[in-house]
């Protein structure tokens, strides 16, 4: 309410006292007489009365607005008013010290002001700019959780536009069953009144109803006197990231049940070694040229390779040699790995069947003939693309 607009207010609720005086001691119909005489009367006064007292504040804020524009030369007129005299002589003395601060640093009185909304303008700029390079929800709110600013990517998360947020509490987008969870969170940072981040992800509502996903992370914000003044936090739409997240937890469960599949196919193979028909069928295969090469040392790095064997794999030769066969051998895992290396040195060589996993994702079946190249303590390799038993 104006101030001026409370005094005519005050002055008439004042004017009843004397009606409802005259009412007690003459009566109602003598009372009712005066009324509409006193209302008129307290109504020009108040109306000067105000009048005398607004005008010089009035006058007041217009000159503290251009002060603060960087115009140092407004002369305050003085008030037949006590109080408003003293409000001038105290901002004529904070004048004055300013001025003589700005002579003793030797710089233009406008070039502080200018300087400083220059400032001040480019730092808004700049937040703006961030607010719009950053993918995720930028979100403030109160102590009691209402949204005081909101980032215009909460559109691309929720489908609301930022005014649709703003002024509204932020539990009611959340989804019920994640509302009390959230709540919790935030009352006992609020009861502790201590600072705080937090991590979380939780289901909010979009605006066509279907649950979103949001990795929620939030920080308690204080005030310059260490009041609790509400929470600044940041929301990422994790929807997308959790169902590729399923995606490969499901491949990795097929890839692993590919590779107990293949280790029964290789332990059967392995139970015939001693028959006749499979020594033949190794020492064929030992024999008949290889679609690729590579040699690997103890520690299974490769080392070298030829251009069929980064053909087959789909990799660049540099690329191959920064690789270690258990980084496309789908079947073994660095302990078995070096197992296998021991019993090569054993045996000299080895013929068997595995699955490597190409550039690209894909998996090819393989025979391998394995040689300890004992003078060299390196290991060569021979490979050739095969077809599932």
């Amino acid at each position: 309410m104006r101030l001026r607009a409370l005094l005519i207010a005050m002055c008439l609720a004042i004017s009843m006292i004397p009606v409802a005086i005259i009412g007690g001691f003459q009566g109602f119909q003598i009372a009712t007489a005066f009324l509409g005489i006193i209302i008129v009367v307290t109504f020009f006064v108040s109306l000067f009365i105000s009048y005398f007292i607004t005008l010089p504040l009035e006058k007041l804020t217009k000159n503290i607005d251009e002060i603060s524009k960087g115009n140092l030369d407004v002369k305050m007129e003085k008030s037949e008013i006590f109080e408003i005299n003293k409000l001038i002589e105290s901002l004529n003395r904070v004048m004055t010290s300013l001025k003589l601060a700005i002579h003793k640093v030797g710089v233009k009185k406008g070039e502080i002001f200018e300087e400083t909304m220059k400032a001040k303008g480019e730092v808004e700029e700049k937040y703006e700019t961030l607010l719009k390079s950053i993918d995720d929800w930028i979100w403030e709110t109160n102590e009691k959780g209402v949204c005081n600013s909101c980032s215009a990517n909460i559109t691309n998360i929720l489908g609301y536009k930022p005014n649709e947020i703003i002024g509204k509490n932020i539990f009611e987008f959340l989804a019920p069953e994640e509302s009390k969870k959230v709540k919790n969170i935030f009352n006992e940072t609020v009861r502790k009144k201590q600072h705080k981040t937090s991590k979380f992800e939780t289901q909010l509502v979009h605006k066509d109803g279907h649950n979103v996903c949001v990795l929620t992370s939030f920080a308690t914000v204080f005030g310059g006197s260490g009041d609790f003044c509400g929470f600044i936090g940041m929301g990422k739409d994790m929807t997308e990231s959790n169902i590729a997240k399923e995606k490969n937890e499901d491949l990795n469960k097929k890839l692993v049940d590919m590779k107990e599949r293949m280790r029964d196919i290789l332990n059967e193979r392995e139970k015939f070694k001693d028959n006749s028909s499979w020594e033949k069928t190794r020492d064929k295969l030992t024999e008949e040229k290889f679609d690729g090469m590579f040699i690997f040392d103890e520690n299974a790095n490769i080392i070298d390779c030829n251009k069929n064997m980064c053909k087959i794999l789909g990799y660049k030769k540099d690329e191959m040699l920064l690789l270690n066969l258990a980084d496309f051998d789908c079947l073994e895992t660095q302990e078995n790995i070096k197992d296998k290396i021991n019993k090569i040195k054993k045996q000299g060589k080895i013929n068997l069947k595995t699955i490597h996993k190409k550039k690209n994702g894909s998996s090819i079946f393989v025979s391998e003939n394995i040689q300890y190249l004992k003078d060299k303590n390196m290991f060569k390799c021979n490979v050739k693309e095969d077809s599932l038993p």
